[in-house]
C-alpha cells in the first residue's frame, strides 16, 4: 500500500501518487504482482458483489494489486477520486457505454472521435436498442437541439482525434446535466498536463493509456476516471461481467511511463509547436491545425481549457491524389519519424488519413457536419504525433521526405 503524502505538484504526483516502497523488502520500485489469485486468512463471500473497499485481494479480474497502484496515480493526475483500468482504450470506451446505457436509452456522441469509438457507435450501440445522435460538439446549439428526455449520455472527445477540433467542456456539462445526463470525455490526446476534464464536470474522464500516458508504444491499456461511487459501480459491470481487465505487467509498463508524463509533455509541446510553425511556412502545407498556433479557429478556447498544446498536429497538402502521392513518398522515405499508426509515444509517428475512406467506414457524415469536418480536414489530412527527437531532425525528415 502506498505511503500517505502530501505532495501537490504534478511532477511529484506522477512519479509518487499510488505507490510506495515495499513494506516487506523495501524495494523503491514498484512490484509486479502476477498472481491470478491469492490466500485468504478468513472466509469471504465467492461474489463480486460481497467487495468493499477493505476486501483482501482474491482473484486478480476482481482487483489485482499492479493494476490498483497505477489506477491510484491516474486518479491523483487527473484529480478524481478513483479510477478503473482496462485492458485497451476500447475497453474503457465500451465500458461507459455499456455500463450506463440500456435498450430505450439516448445517447450523444461526437461525430467524429476515435474510429473505433465511432463504429461502435453507429453499428453496435443500435443493435441493442440504444438510440445513437451524432452532434457537432463543437456546436453547442446542435448539442441542445439533440437533447432528449431519455440522453442518459453525452460522450464527447477534446481534442478530437484526428482534427484535433475541440471541444468546450465547461458548455457541454452544463447543457448535458441541465438534461439529465450524463457526460464522458475521452481526453487521450489532451492528457491530464493539458486538461482535467472532471475540473469542468465531466463525470468520466476516458484515456487510451496506450499513448501518451504509458508514453513508449509497448504496452495496451485504458482507464476511465471519476467519482468513487460511478467507478466502483463501473468496474463491477465492466471489470468483473465484461472482463477487460489490465494485465500486471502493462499496468507497471503504463505506471513507469506515466512516472515521467509532465516532463514527456513538455518536451512534446515544445517541438511540435516548432514542427507546426514550420509546416505554416512549406509551399507545400495548405492548412496545419494545431491548437498552439494562433492560426487554430479554436485558439482562444485552447488557450482557455488547456495548460499544455500537445504533441498532436494535423496538416493538408492540398486534394486527396497529392495526399496519396506524399503518403507513399513518406513511408518509403522518412528516416526519423515512423510511418505508423498511434500516437502519444517517444518517437514521432505519422499516417495519411485520407476523407473519402473515412466517410465511408467510420465517420459517415453528410450535410453540415460533413462541411465541418472538411474545413479541418479537407480531402484528406497527415496525423503527426510528434515524439521527443530534437525539432530540427523531425523537419529536415519531414522536408526530405515532401520533396
Amino acid at each position: 500500500m502506498a505511503r500517505t503524502a502530501n505532495f501537490t505538484g504534478i511532477r511529484t504526483t506522477a512519479i509518487h501518487a499510488g505507490e510506495g516502497p515495499d513494506p516487506a523488502t523495501g524495494a523503491s520500485a514498484p512490484n509486479i504482482v502476477m498472481s491470478s489469485t491469492y490466500v485468504v486468512e478468513e472466509a469471504a463471500g465467492f461474489s463480486a458483489h460481497d467487495l468493499t473497499e477493505e476486501s483482501p485481494y482474491l482473484y486478480a479480474r476482481w482487483a489485482n494489486p499492479s493494476v490498483d497502484m497505477l489506477a491510484r496515480k491516474l486518479a491523483a493526475l487527473e484529480g478524481t477520486e478513483a479510477c478503473l483500468c482496462l485492458a485497451s482504450g476500447m475497453a474503457a470506451a465500451s465500458a461507459i457505454f455499456l455500463s450506463i446505457l440500456s435498450a430505450g436509452d439516448h445517447c450523444i456522441v461526437s461525430d467524429v472521435s476515435y474510429a473505433g469509438v465511432a463504429e461502435l457507435a453507429r453499428d453496435t450501440l443500435p443493435r441493442f436498442g440504444i438510440e445513437v445522435t451524432l452532434v457537432d460538439m463543437s456546436d453547442v446549439t446542435a448539442l441542445e437541439a439533440a437533447m432528449r428526455p431519455n440522453t442518459k449520455l453525452v460522450h464527447c472527445e477534446t481534442p478530437v482525434n484526428q482534427l484535433i477540433r475541440l471541444t468546450d467542456l465547461e458548455a457541454v456539462c452544463r447543457i448535458s446535466h441541465a438534461g439529465g445526463a450524463k457526460v464522458s470525455c475521452d481526453s487521450t490526446f489532451a492528457t491530464p498536463l493539458a486538461t482535467r476534464p472532471a475540473d469542468f464536470g465531466v463525470d468520466y474522464v476516458m484515456h487510451s493509456i496506450t499513448k501518451y500516458i504509458g508514453g513508449h508504444g509497448d504496452a495496451l491499456g485504458g482507464a476511465v476516471c471519476g467519482s468513487r461511487e460511478a467507478i466502483a459501480a463501473l468496474n463491477l459491470e465492466a471489470g468483473i461481467h465484461h472482463g477487460g481487465v489490465l494485465s500486471p505487467f502493462n499496468a507497471w509498463l503504463i505506471a513507469r511511463g506515466a512516472a515521467t508524463l509532465p516532463l514527456r509533455m513538455r518536451a512534446h509541446e515544445e517541438a511540435a509547436m516548432a514542427v507546426a510553425e514550420w509546416l505554416e511556412t512549406h509551399p507545400k502545407v495548405t492548412k496545419v491545425i494545431y491548437p498552439g498556433l494562433a492560426s487554430h479557429p479554436q485558439h482562444d478556447l485552447a488557450a482557455r481549457q488547456m495548460k499544455n498544446f500537445s504533441g498532436m498536429i494535423s496538416f493538408q497538402v492540398g486534394d486527396a491524389a497529392t495526399g496519396r502521392a506524399v503518403a507513399d513518398r513518406m513511408a518509403k522515405e522518412l528516416e526519423v519519424i515512423h510511418y505508423a499508426v498511434s500516437l502519444g509515444h517517444h518517437r514521432s509517428l505519422i499516417f495519411w488519413m485520407e476523407t473519402a475512406g473515412l466517410m465511408e467506414t467510420s465517420f459517415r457524415l453528410t450535410g453540415k457536419q460533413l462541411e465541418s469536418y472538411r474545413a479541418f480536414a479537407g480531402d484528406g489530412i497527415f496525423r503527426l504525433s510528434v515524439g521527443l527527437e530534437d525539432a530540427s531532425d523531425l523537419i529536415r525528415d519531414l522536408d526530405r521526405a515532401m520533396g
